[in-house]
């Protein structure tokens, strides 16, 4: 797999935050719902001792009419999310031709699927 065309999640844990929402479509978060906007941490304050603080403000789509956008953008999958939260796979054209090996294929969209799927779902 081509290094520039991989995109690696950067996957943190914040326990005890302190989370504001401004939020243009819903009075309070419902759950399951996926909201687009902008999450910003504030500075933290060392003589207080408080535990960080975070903004998230809801934006409003650059394109409104835009459905299923891409969570995830590979050299051979792409992973969309739909309006209802859920997860669909979308494989990118099948180019067959000289140099083509199969094992190499199915091990690139292996990777990737792991890659895509390990940020986006919960290992139950």
């Amino acid at each position: 797999m081509k290094k520039e065309n991989a995109k690696f999640w950067n996957n943190n844990t914040h326990l005890s935050v302190d989370l504001k929402t401004q939020l243009r479509s819903d009075r309070i978060a419902k759950v399951g719902k996926s909201y687009t906007g902008v999450l910003r941490r504030e500075t933290e304050y060392e003589e207080f001792r408080c535990d960080d603080r975070f903004v998230f403000t809801e934006t409003v789509p650059p394109t409104a009419g835009k459905r299923n956008p891409h969570v995830f953008d590979g050299l051979y999958i792409t992973v969309t999310r739909r309006d209802d939260g859920s997860l669909r796979l979308n494989f990118k054209e099948l180019k067959v031709g000289a140099g083509f090996n199969l094992e190499r294929y199915a091990l690139g969209v292996y990777n990737e699927l792991c890659l895509a799927l390990g940020g986006l779902v919960e290992e139950r």
